[in-house]
């Protein structure tokens, strides 16, 4: 069972540091086009809601994977 609960963990692992990336990099065009006076407004309404979406995925899965570590710390009592 534990090694399933690890299994899962490592992979919500993995899925927080992709989501993290992925909003680190929509900040990164959006700080650029910013840095660029670029005024196309709609592009970076669009970026803006990346950066949400993938900042929210992370919180979500941040916080799976704190249940399942308590879920495991919970079994090894």
């Amino acid at each position: 069972m534990n090694w399933i609960l690890a299994l899962v963990l490592a992979v919500l692992v993995i899925l927080v540091v992709v989501s993290l990336v992925r909003g680190i990099v929509a900040f990164l065009q959006t700080t650029k086009l910013d840095l660029e006076n670029q005024d196309n407004a709609e592009y970076v309404a669009q970026m803006h809601a990346k950066q949400n979406k993938a900042m929210f995925a992370r919180v979500k899965y941040q916080a799976l994977a704190i249940v399942v570590v308590f879920v495991i710390l919970m079994i090894n009592r």
